[in-house]
């Protein structure tokens, strides 16, 4: 088999479960080595022995994205044993809570954008000198169609993914002169935990699961990608989106 991303270093967030696991997989499946991130120790080493059934590595990283000093560490680290970084994935997030914005409580919002925006800017902080030294760094992260539908109820969520659109698309645009390529993966809908506390009506059988997008991830990681400052939208067959810019 193939493996497009050999000797390749690729960090993933949220990858015990969801998107994040299924994206793992796919990246070590493909060559990379994956260093993974979650809360779950369990979970993680769960994901480790499928990593090692592939015939992959991983490197399993127990930490709560709250914990911004671990990030720092994490790029220390990460500089100390490989001195690059090819792959970051950043998917983990969490929906707080569907309420009028003048109901949703100061810690849920704190909590939404700690795990939304701030741990993702400290990722970008921590790791930008190791994509970098990549030959072709790849930064991908994950966002939502919420952040432009302004949905009622749905405010401190769609607040969160709009403010990461706004980050993830700035640091494309002070690293489009590198090596480094940055992009925003929209899955649309999925069969998530997270969708399901959303929606927990709706029938997931009905719905493409976290394994389908996976080797979208694989695409946007490899070393020929191109497109920068973008958004890859799944739901419309892998479309690339330009946002738009204001008037």
């Amino acid at each position: 088999m193939s493996k497009p991303l050999s000797n390749r270093v690729a960090v993933v967030t949220g990858a015990s479960r969801g998107i994040g696991r299924a994206a793992a997989l796919a990246l070590a499946e493909a060559g990379a080595h994956v260093v993974a991130l979650a809360r779950t120790q369990g979970a993680l080493e769960s994901l480790d022995d499928e990593i090692r059934a592939r015939g992959s590595t991983a490197t399993l990283v127990p930490v709560d994205l709250k914990d911004f000093d671990a990030l720092d560490r994490l790029g220390a680290a990460i500089h100390e044993r490989w001195g690059k970084l090819d792959i970051l994935l950043g998917n983990a997030g969490i929906l707080g809570e569907l309420a009028p914005i003048t109901h949703v409580d100061q810690p849920v919002w704190d909590a939404v954008m700690a795990i939304n925006v701030t741990a993702n800017y400290r990722l970008i902080r921590s790791l930008d000198p190791l994509l970098r030294a990549s030959d072709a760094g790849r930064a991908i992260f994950v966002t939502s169609g919420a952040a432009d539908k302004c949905t009622a109820y749905w405010g401190v969520y769609a607040v969160s993914k709009a403010a990461l659109n706004a980050l993830v698309r700035t640091y494309a645009a002070e690293t489009v002169k590198t090596p480094v390529r940055v992009m925003l993966l929209s899955p649309g809908p999925l069969a998530t935990a997270m969708r399901r506390a959303a929606m927990p009506g709706e029938d997931q059988s009905t719905l493409r699961k976290p394994e389908d997008l996976a080797p979208h991830v694989v695409k946007l990681a490899l070393p020929d990608w191109t497109e920068t400052g973008k958004i890859y939208d799944f739901a419309q067959g892998g479309k690339v989106l330009t946002p738009q810019m204001p008037a």
